[in-house]
């Protein structure tokens, strides 16, 4: 296993793996956090996974950095030969594709030379892979996006963005949960309330994976507003 741990601050430390985003190394960034998490440490405050990273933060008044250091090390040994092969949850996501909530939409068809058909079947045909969650609160880093829709930035980045675009950046997608700037290309919007100040709490995981569907106007307008977890909750019921 190519990895490393490195030092980022007096009050935190990294675990880094090789430089690709992939499946595997994201599974080996999971399986590191887990094995560790586990453990239930006194002293460590968080751990935040990233795309081929792990940063541990803790109370350097507790933990001593050195020692801590050498553990992580024992921790990534001990880890060779059972990598949790963690899929996580899968959900669902309603979209409304059009050029009126779809800022971008028809100048991403033009860039690839496709119908805007079929850039809404290829967004929707794939599940996508939670790599990270940052940037704003509930803000997922999607991985997985066919290549014919890989997309750069846009040059000169939007003061605000609807909440609930539906984005693509380079080889990712996304969705902005929340009003923001961004510099994304917009290609629909959900219906669904992403990200909540008064229900903080985000459900959604590294290792999660989201699948979006084609909805009309009609069903955009009827599940407008509609908090994210009282849609999946629903949807397990049915």
């Amino acid at each position: 296993m190519n990895s490393k741990v490195i030092f980022s601050g007096d009050t935190s430390i990294n675990v880094v793996f090789e430089n690709v985003v992939s499946e595997k190394i994201s599974n080996q960034v999971l399986s590191i956090a887990k094995l560790v998490e586990r453990q239930h440490i006194n002293g460590l405050v968080d751990i935040i996974p990233a795309y081929r990273e792990v940063t541990f933060v803790f109370d350097p008044l507790v933990i001593d950095i050195a020692s801590f250091k050498q553990f992580l090390e024992k921790q990534l040994n001990k880890m060779d030969g059972e990598i949790v092969d963690k899929n996580g949850r899968h959900y669902d996501i309603p979209v409304l594709y059009n050029d009126e909530v779809g800022l971008d939409l028809l100048e991403v068809a033009k860039y690839h030379g496709l119908s805007i058909e079929e850039v809404i079947h290829l967004h929707t045909a794939q599940a996508y892979r939670i790599y990270m969650l940052g940037f704003l609160p509930g803000f997922a880093y999607l991985g997985g996006l066919d290549v014919k829709l890989h997309t750069p930035r846009k040059k000169t980045p939007r003061l605000r963005i609807p909440a609930g675009s539906i984005a693509i950046g380079g080889e990712q997608t996304g969705y902005y949960p929340v009003d923001s700037p961004g510099g994304w290309q917009i290609i629909g919007q959900t219906p669904l309330v992403m990200f909540d100040s008064n229900r903080p709490e985000i459900k959604l995981h590294a290792g999660d994976r989201m699948k979006f569907y084609a909805i009309d106007k009609l069903e955009f307008q009827k599940l407008k507003g509609t908090h994210f977890d009282d849609f999946v909750s629903k949807e397990k019921t049915l």
